[in-house]
């Protein structure tokens, strides 16, 4: 379960259905890489988490954050809240893949902005290392 349908719920989407998951979405609007998965174009209610094992609470709205997350924690479903880690019972690490290296970095949910700083900084140096070592 998804609720959100901007940038960050889109990323955490896309990772779910590489991953194999079955991605229900709960967005009032949502992004156009979202658009072909499962969507309910509305807002969360208590009770959407009702038989999902896994949630992101992805929206721009922190009472809808905490909401999905207290439901989840009461749930008993692993939740990851984007705007706040202290409400998460996981963490989702920034993460490269290129092919079949993949590099992660975590900050442990204390700075997820220097987390996202740091993947695009070792993103740019790997895209050129790659540039170079091509024939």
């Amino acid at each position: 379960m998804v609720v959100g349908g901007g940038r960050v719920a889109a990323r955490k989407t896309a990772g779910l259905v590489e991953a194999g998951a079955r991605v229900r979405v709960i967005a009032p609007r949502a992004l156009p890489e979202i658009e072909a998965h499962r969507i309910d174009r509305r807002r969360y209610r208590s009770g959407d988490l009702h038989g999902a094992v896994l949630a992101f609470a992805a929206t721009n709205d922190r009472a809808v954050n905490h909401a999905v997350a207290l439901e989840a924690r009461r749930r008993g479903i692993p939740v990851n809240v984007a705007d706040a880690a202290a409400e998460c019972t996981f963490l989702v690490p920034a993460r490269i893949r290129r092919g079949e290296l993949q590099i992660a970095v975590s900050t442990g949910g204390k700075s997820p902005r220097l987390a996202r700083r740091l993947r695009l900084i070792l993103e740019a140096e790997l895209t050129k290392a790659l540039r170079r070592a091509r024939p």
